[in-house]
């Protein structure tokens, strides 16, 4: 399969052969065979600045268009093209595919001649380690995953204090709070996630250390649809407010759609997460969202491209936590208020002067 994608690329060097799925502009993690995932071709402008770089981007599930964890990503990649003038492929993971498919995914991406590709989400670990170690000659980075599964010389590992984030959107809820009851959505029960939940729990109990919190996964690995099933989302985030929680953070990629959809039924308050999602989310439940925590994957993935435009190809660990405003939280439509802000900055104070440590696990 291999050879013949070798063949197809040789024979039309303007196209690369992936199978259709769609693709659109940001989302969370996948799954099934690379003849399911979807690409698509960005050309520079003939006005635009040129790179001799090729940028090929493989998505989680959702894709472009999620709102959330790969819009984010897609934001950095569009920027970058902007102002380098990087040529850009695009591809898309769906749910549970296996590790073969994103191995495809990456090699197709490679068989055409990018450069530098970047693999959203943690998914691509095993799939990044592998085909990296194949090809020294490319340079590849991921998002959200620094173990030893995708180590390599040239494999750019960039994540994310979330946790930290998470501590101040925590923070927000308890003193948004009027019933003193709160709730968290994971999309899929993985370390990754659990430190959002982590962060969300010491940030509520500091403002509050007898505040109830209801936490709830939507699925379990290997099982990743969790990321990318709103029904789901709905379904969790009903039971919540049906059981007194007014407010309620996700951390559920394209799932998060139906958090806010059972949000504005209940006439509860959403915390969204990645993106600042009461500007991304759909036009008629915005208003639910009074913060997003916010895990600036595009600011990453602009660096990243930044330092590869000018033949700077970072690889290792490289961490984007408060101290370098990695993450944060959004105060869109000023829905916190200015006393929930004053205190949330006071938080954000002491947890980059580190007199607030924040654990990533519960």
């Amino acid at each position: 399969m291999r050879q013949l994608m070798k063949v197809a690329v040789a024979v039309s060097a303007s196209s690369l052969v992936l199978a259709a799925c769609g693709s659109g502009t940001s989302n969370e993690t996948g799954a099934t065979s690379g003849s399911n995932s979807s690409t698509s071709s960005g050309e520079s402008s003939s006005e635009a600045p040129k790179s001799d770089i090729k940028v090929g981007m493989a998505y989680d599930v959702g894709g472009r268009g999620d709102q959330s964890f790969n819009d984010a990503a897609a934001a950095g990649l569009d920027k970058a093209k902007a102002e380098f003038g990087v040529e850009t492929k695009e591809a898309t993971a769906v749910n549970n595919e296996n590790e073969a498919a994103r191995e495809e995914r990456l090699n197709q991406l490679v068989d055409a001649g990018y450069t530098n590709i970047i693999a959203v989400g943690f998914a691509y670990a095993a799939a990044i380690g592998k085909v990296a170690k194949e090809n020294p000659d490319v340079h590849f980075a991921i998002i959200d995953d620094a173990s030893d599964a995708s180590k390599g010389d040239n494999v750019a590992q960039l994540t994310f204090a979330e946790q930290e984030g998470s501590f101040l959107v925590g923070a927000a809820a308890a003193l948004k709070s009027k019933t003193n009851h709160i709730g968290f959505v994971g999309g899929v029960n993985v370390p990754l996630i659990v430190k959002f939940e982590a962060g969300y729990i010491q940030g509520a109990k500091a403002v509050n250390p007898d505040i109830k919190i209801d936490s709830t996964y939507l699925t379990q690995p290997p099982d990743f649809s969790g990321f990318g099933d709103p029904a789901k989302g709905k379904t969790a985030a009903e039971g919540m407010y049906d059981g007194g929680a007014d407010v309620v953070y996700h951390a559920a990629g394209g799932s998060g759609a139906g958090v806010f959809t059972a949000a504005k039924a209940a006439k509860g308050m959403a915390i969204g997460v990645d993106s600042d999602q009461a500007l991304t989310a759909e036009a008629g439940v915005r208003d639910v969202v009074i913060t997003s925590m916010l895990k600036k994957v595009d600011v990453a993935v602009y660096d990243y491209l930044s330092k590869a435009s000018k033949g700077e190809n970072a690889a290792g660990n490289v961490i984007y936590d408060l101290k370098v405003d990695g993450v944060g939280y959004s105060t869109t439509g000023d829905k916190l208020g200015a006393d929930v802000i004053a205190k949330l900055e006071e938080f954000k104070g002491k947890i980059v002067a580190g007199e607030i440590k924040v654990s990533d696990t519960k």
